[in-house]
């Protein structure tokens, strides 16, 4: 029963389409956020000068709200891919599941 149940599903068109769209996504937002990260890793290990210019008056270099940005960078990734999960990837899941159930 369970073979069958999984055999439905991935033949299902909705669920190939599903597949296709997520790991589309989970790549390009991998991507993104291992270029924010490494380029600030490689810019700390061969640019130091660039990170340790001030900003004003303070002490605060321009790595510091660099290395922020990363943070933050990687927070509005994973919103953005939550966004999508609740909204299309479970509109698909749900047309999945009323497909192979009848």
């Amino acid at each position: 029963m369970q073979d069958d149940i999984a055999q439905r599903i991935a033949a299902h068109p909705q669920y190939q389409e599903l597949k296709a769209k997520r790991t589309r996504l989970g790549w390009w937002l991998t991507l993104a956020g291992m270029l924010a990260y490494y380029g600030f890793i490689l810019l700390v290990a061969f640019d130091k000068p660039l990170l340790a210019q001030k900003i004003g008056n303070g002490v605060t270099t321009l790595g510091m709200p660099l290395g922020v940005a990363v943070i933050v960078f990687t927070i509005i990734i994973t919103w953005i891919y939550i966004r999508r999960a609740n909204s299309e990837f479970d509109s698909l899941t749900e047309q999945v599941v009323k497909g192979v159930v009848k």
